[in-house]
Order: structure tokens, then sequence, then C-alpha cells
């Protein structure tokens, strides 16, 4: 049986009056997801490591003054974690916290593993713990599949991997996601689902050695942005395509189906936008005519690994779900560069400019 179309709104109601405990709620997609949360009239807790650097989404939003409850601490901590999760009494639980860039996971690969693996463990073990937990969405990444460079999409069957200590951990993740599924959550009416999305893009991400991030960082300094690989080919989304597919698989997993949803789903872009890195620089500048970029050989020759191509299959999420996106990439260029222009010249507007985007999108 296909799930039903459904309006955003009508997905969104049912977050009003629940309790949500989120963590990684002080990043970038982690402070989208509680803004979008809070406004939907959840109740929402965070848990994560303070905000990094002093341009921060979670800091310019102020997203701190909509929540219940801000724990600032890691989730390597599993006595602490449990703690706040039971002090919350959440219902839903998604799970963002992460190290989440392939570079740095070549630095610091045993920070990575610990994190990305372990902390998972500790997630779903304070959810064993927490009675009232209903639905947990652990969110992955497009690159925990096994990477062979072929032209088609990878499907949620195909088989998990990755080179670099970020993409390998993921898949770590995903495995210990199917573990705790079958040995514990599932039997104590627990349900959890993992997601995997695309090449986020949006406001408010200020990571280093990420592409979009490291454009406003060099357009602020009147620079050139250095680019290693312009035919990278990436599955490009905005942000809020990505919590669409998170918050529609949470309430799925609290309904009286909830079983049929505990599985690992694909929420990536249309075909079509599936573009190198050399195209997406070009939509950008189109709205942000500052942007200038140059290839840096050097860079490139002395790069780690990275895969050169990379597409999601959705047709699960878009049969079983109805969820699809609803901006083009084109549209989701525009939008970011709309925001970092804005914030750029006046910080203030962050809160904003991120609550008018997510009105849109749901229009």
């Amino acid at each position: 049986m296909e799930a039903l179309p459904q309006a955003l709104s009508q997905v969104l109601s049912r977050y009003a009056g629940r309790r949500v405990f989120v963590t990684g709620h002080t990043g970038f997609k982690g402070s989208w997801l509680s803004l979008w949360l809070t406004r939907a009239g959840a109740q929402v807790s965070g848990y994560a490591l303070a905000p990094y650097g002093e341009m921060n989404m979670f800091t310019l939003a102020d997203v701190a003054r909509e929540l219940e409850a801000h724990h600032v601490a890691d989730i390597r901590d599993a006595g602490r974690l449990s703690d706040a999760m039971l002090q919350a009494a959440p219902e839903v639980v998604f799970h963002l916290a992460a190290q989440p860039l392939v570079r740095e996971s070549y630095r610091s690969p045993a920070e990575t593993w610990s994190t990305n693996v372990m902390g998972t463990v500790n997630v779903l073990d304070a959810v064993r713990a927490c009675p009232s937990v209903r639905a947990v969405v652990v969110i992955t990444t497009d690159k925990c599949y096994e990477n062979n460079e072929w032209l088609w999409g990878y499907r949620e069957t195909d088989a998990l991997g990755g080179h670099d200590p970020y993409s390998a951990s993921k898949a770590g993740a995903e495995l210990v996601v199917a573990s705790y599924r079958r040995s514990f959550l599932a039997e104590g009416g627990q349900y959890v689902a993992s997601a995997r999305a695309g090449n986020v893009i949006g406001g408010g991400d200020w990571s280093v050695d990420r592409l979009i991030p490291d454009a406003a960082r060099a357009v602020a300094a009147g620079q050139s942005l250095r680019i290693r690989n312009p035919q990278a080919t990436r599955p490009w989304q905005h942000v809020l395509e990505s919590l669409h597919g998170y918050l529609l698989l949470g309430t799925h997993l609290c309904g009286p189906d909830a079983a049929r949803y505990a599985d690992a789903f694909n929420f990536g872009p249309a075909a079509s936008d599936n573009r190198p890195v050399s195209d997406v620089l070009s939509g950008l500048r189109q709205n942000w005519p500052a942007l200038h970029w140059e290839l840096d050989e050097a860079m490139r020759a002395s790069a780690p690994h990275e895969a050169s191509y990379l597409y999601l299959d959705s047709a699960k999420a878009m049969r079983t779900l109805a969820w699809k996106p609803r901006w083009t990439l084109d549209r989701a260029l525009a939008e970011t560069a709309t925001w970092y222009q804005a914030v750029i010249a006046d910080p203030s507007r962050a809160r904003a400019i991120t609550e008018a985007q997510i009105d849109a999108y749901m229009r």
C-alpha cells in the first residue's frame, strides 16, 4: 500500500504539543530542525556540543530561547545523555549529533569513529532506558554506501561502506541502528529509522571544508574561492528538503503502522539536480555576483581521497512516505545566496530570514 500525499502543514501539525529530543541541535541542520519544530508547536529539548565559532546558525538565529532545555554536552558521555533524555521525556528523538566532515575525519579518525558509532550506541541505549520514546530518526548520510562511482542512484538495499573514516563510520552507525532495531527496540514498542540525505546546502552552514560555507567566507573577505575538484558530482539539495523527510518519517513512526516505517530511507534531489561543483558555483553566482573562484592545483594534488560521483535513488521515500523534493537546485541556490548576503550584511537578520524561508518552503 502506498502512502497518500499529505500537506506539509498537516504533517507538522502532528508535532504540536509533542515532546521532542534533538541531538546535535546546535549544528547547521539541528538549528533549522529545532526552529521548524518549535514553530510547529513542539516542545524541543536539545543535547549537543557548544556551537562552533562566532558565526554559527544556532547563535545567530537565537535558537536557544525557543527550547525547553539546552544541554551542552558530548554524546559520548552516556550517563549524562541518558539523564537528559529521561528529564525531557520525549516521544520522538532526532539524532543528528556527529562529526560530519570528510576531511576532518582524516585528521581525527578516532574521534570520528567514537562520535559517530559509539555516540549512536549511546543514543539508542538512552532510548531503551526512556519509556516515553516511541520514535527515533537517526540521521546518517548519502556517503554511507560503498561507492563504486557508478552513474545510477544508490538504493537502501545496496552495500554499505566508505573509504574515508567519516563515510565508513556512518556506515557503522547504520549497522548499529539495524542491530538495535532487531535486538531491542521494536519488541518494546520503540521504532527506529535511519535517514540518508544528499549534500545539504542552505543558509547558516559555516563548516570548514564545505563548498558553500567556504564560498561565503571568501566573499565576505573579498577573496576568490579556491576549489580542488570542479567536476565532483553530488546530490545537492536545500536543508529544508532533508528535514521535511525526517519530520515526515518521525510522524509515521508514531502512527498505527509504525513497524512498516522502521527502516532506512534515502532523501535525495531529482536526478536533474545531481550536478558537478562547477554548475553549483555558476548557479550560486547568478544570485551572488560577488562570488568568484579559481582552481587550486596544489590543493587538488594534496587532497585525500574523496568520491567523484554520488547519487541517491529516493523512490522508496517517494512511494512509501509520499515525500518528494519541493525546491529545484536553482531555487535552493537562490535561497541560500539570499540568506548569506542578508546575514553577512546584518547578522541580526538571521532569525527573520530563516523563518521566512521555512514559511516559503511550506507554501
